[in-house]
């Protein structure tokens, strides 16, 4: 990673700061973006003090604007873009009869069409450096989850568009990654969108049992390294899309238990 740009949104907390922080120790100079000025100070501030070279940018990856002027303050801070790492992302707990259809818009504007914008502005420069894309994606990409239908939606649209754009690239030499962490622990289903938009505010799960956001950062790191297309991460999320694949019936019915299990499931 010495003298690549890696340009992470959505990097004040879980994964994407956990990115911030390991590729930055393994040598890249990092840009980072949140909406959160007061986090994303703070994350910066966490990155000059290892000695890592780094700038922010308060953007909102669902606002094209913000998009744009986040590649931009990359190339002018940095020169290049070697990596981007297009991580930004909100979830949902509600059964899809109770929500309401603005948080649908609201889960496919961030995470859909925040990865395109960015991908959009990313794309030049990342084509000058034979570079990666990454799409941080989820396990409710390949298999839809109850309780989840925005959020499924939003990263099943992702795999497509992201598996498009790798098939599209193969002439040029770019590398375009698909990474689904399955359950970790991050701060996403606590600021997830309960049914009329507010968040969440609690996880229904026990963060503590789950892979850390910097174990997942490390996995990423080295996918990038060794320029994969597909990563599954926890025993869970590889058994899921194993399952969803070879025995979709039974895994319908895996996956409804599993969810009306969880603490103050809206799944009945």
């Amino acid at each position: 990673m010495k003298g690549k740009v890696v340009l992470i949104t959505g990097a004040t907390s879980g994964i994407g700061r956990s990115c911030a922080l390991v590729f930055g120790q393994a040598g890249a100079q990092v840009v980072i973006t949140g909406r959160d000025e007061v986090r994303l100070a703070a994350t910066r501030q966490e990155l000059q003090q290892q000695g890592i070279a780094c700038h922010a940018v308060r953007a909102d990856v669902g606002v094209e604007a913000d998009s744009a002027r986040a590649v931009a303050e990359t190339i002018t801070a940095f020169g290049r873009l070697d990596v981007l790492i297009n991580n930004a992302g909100i979830s949902m707990r509600a059964m899809f009869q109770d929500a309401d259809l603005g948080v649908i818009e609201r889960l496919m504007q961030t995470n859909f069409f925040g990865t395109v914008y960015t991908t959009k502005f990313a794309l030049p420069h990342i084509l000058a450096t034979k570079g990666s894309i990454v799409g941080i994606s989820s396990i409710a990409g390949y298999r839809g989850l109850p309780g989840r239908t925005g959020y499924s939606a939003s990263k099943f649209a992702m795999h497509g568009f992201l598996e498009a754009l790798r098939t599209e690239l193969l002439p040029q030499g770019v590398h375009v990654l698909v990474a689904c962490p399955g359950f970790t622990a991050s701060n996403i289903r606590q600021t997830a969108l309960a049914a009329d938009g507010s968040a969440q505010g609690e996880s229904p799960r026990d963060e503590g049992k789950m892979m850390t956001s910097e174990e997942v950062a490390h996995h990423l790191l080295r996918a990038v390294q060794q320029r994969r297309r597909d990563l599954v991460l926890t025993a869970q999320g590889k058994l899921t899309v194993f399952l969803n694949k070879w025995l979709p019936g039974l895994a319908d019915r895996l996956v409804l238990n599993h969810f009306r299990k969880e603490e103050g499931s809206p799944v009945k």
